[in-house]
């Protein structure tokens, strides 16, 4: 295998055939894998290590993005969890002299990852989230940038409080498991807390609500609702799985619409009446969870790829 190849996968600039190619490479003998682990050290090393210019002012920010793919997805996820740690390890021996460095995670539709922090804290985050963080964390308190739908299981610091920062509201903890819903193009806004306890404040705020674990907190046009979770198996997703139980025909086309980044037309209004139940992979695709869902409810769709649109009749 070309080591030009390789550099181009780890880059994520190759074509589908090339990844094809290297992921049939990869499989084919164990010597390869490790060929390959070999070269991709050493160019995380170099791509995590970069010195920020002389005389700029501003602290650099790293943008790393997770193209559509299948198989390949593991093996992203840990190459970013193995970047994290090697990075960590080394930043140790410099932290004093060190700047922090912004980093931005991005995942598309149809796709996960899983990351963790610098203080040990892991991220699972769901398709069509950004998530914002720093290589370490310095001061007296952690902060995450989010956007889009995340589950954090943080690691406890008495001295310094965990953050997850959204566009409407904060949510403050200090060691603990919740999922936090903050689609900002969606005008909606959920914390489930599953362990431990969360404070959800006004961005900006210094006081907000407390939840007890198996609460939730969640917007309703207007009004801010805290009510008991019912529907543990939504997080599932973080193991790829789309789980709808008696939910309304409505939510489920708005969850299809956002985590697979299509357009859902609904012409039938009577279908909207419909209530859905089911579990399905997430990689099996927009289409095959319509034809599932077909089998219980009386509707037909036609997909138009070039608009990337769905119409239900």
């Amino acid at each position: 295998m070309e080591r030009e190849l390789l550099i181009k996968y780890l880059q994520g600039d190759a074509t589908n055939g090339e990844k094809a190619e290297v992921v049939a490479w990869l499989d084919a003998d164990q010597a390869n894998m490790k060929e390959y682990h070999a070269l991709q050290k050493l160019y995380l090393y170099t791509l995590w290590h970069e010195s920020p210019k002389d005389g700029v002012e501003n602290k650099p920010v790293r943008r790393i993005s997770i193209k559509r793919f299948s198989i390949e997805f593991l093996k992203v996820a840990a190459v970013f969890a193995i970047a994290i740690f090697a990075y960590h390890q080394l930043e140790l021996k410099n932290e004093k002299e060190e700047a922090v460095v912004m980093q931005t995670l991005f995942v598309p539709a149809g796709q996960r990852a899983q990351l963790t922090l610098a203080d040990g804290t892991s991220v699972w985050l769901n398709a069509n989230t950004t998530l914002t963080f720093p290589n370490r964390f310095d001061g007296k308190k952690r902060e995450v940038l989010l956007a889009g739908e995340g589950y954090f299981d943080v690691v406890h610091d008495s001295i310094r409080p965990f953050f997850v920062k959204t566009t409407r509201y904060d949510v403050k903890v200090w060691g603990t498991e919740f999922n936090v819903m903050a689609y900002a193009d969606r005008g909606f806004f959920e914390t489930a807390l599953l362990a431990g306890s969360v404070e959800v404040m006004n961005s900006g705020k210094d006081k907000g609500e407390m939840l007890e674990p198996n609460q939730r907190l969640y917007t309703k046009g207007q009004q801010v609702v805290k009510a008991p979770i019912t529907h543990f198996k939504h997080f599932l997703w973080r193991e790829g799985i789309i789980s709808f139980e008696d939910e309304s025909f409505v939510d489920m086309v708005l969850k299809l619409e956002l985590y697979f980044d299509v357009t859902i037309e609904v012409k039938n209004q009577e279908i909207l009446k419909y209530q859905c139940t089911g579990k399905f992979r997430t990689k099996d695709g927009v289409e095959h969870i319509l034809k599932v869902l077909q089998l219980s409810n009386q509707f037909s769709f036609k997909i138009d790829h070039q608009l990337n649109k769905i119409t239900i009749n």
